[in-house]
């Protein structure tokens, strides 16, 4: 009778452990898998514009963007050759990248991802002089000249007339 017992019991425990295998068995049943879509590798080296040297620890912000929508947020640094290296945004993406590193006038650009690899690289330049349309005098007379522009700002070229 033990023996019977036992060969009874041992092939109820196979027939639970099957109906088990077979409730985990989820290729006829259960969530369908979608594949992720490809991903660019995207790198970005970020250099000084005045001699070409490399900017380590910039911030490299990009932005998904979908019409006019941000669809969030990716931030990463750049090494100590200047590279910062993105590879999760998907082929066929808008972007906005903006770099922003102190002492720099702050950089940004749109771009389309539309292949599998990207190789970009930002030039820094200083930040610039301010432009004011008031003039330093404070006089209401010359409220509708330009100020001055500093020494080491560009000048307008006097072909071309500027806007009042």
């Amino acid at each position: 009778m033990g023996f019977r017992l036992c060969v009874f019991v041992s092939g109820m425990t196979l027939a639970a452990g099957s109906l088990a295998l077979h409730a985990q068995d989820n290729s006829r049943h259960g969530r369908k898998y979608k594949t992720p879509p490809q991903a660019a590798h995207i790198a970005i080296t970020v250099v000084r514009d005045y001699n070409d040297k490399p900017i380590s620890l910039a911030h490299v912000v990009l932005h998904p963007v979908e019409g006019d929508r941000d669809k969030g947020s990716l931030e990463v640094k750049t090494n100590d050759d200047g590279k910062a290296v993105i590879d999760v945004v998907p082929i066929g993406d808008t972007v906005r990248l903006q770099v922003i590193v102190s002492g720099f006038q702050t950089y940004g650009s749109d771009f389309k991802v539309d292949q599998p690899e990207i190789n970009m690289e930002v030039r820094m330049k200083r930040p610039g002089a301010q432009y004011s349309i008031y003039n330093n005098s404070g006089d209401k007379a010359g409220a509708n000249k330009p100020a001055a522009p500093d020494k080491g700002a560009s000048q307008p070229n006097s072909d071309h007339p500027q806007p009042k």
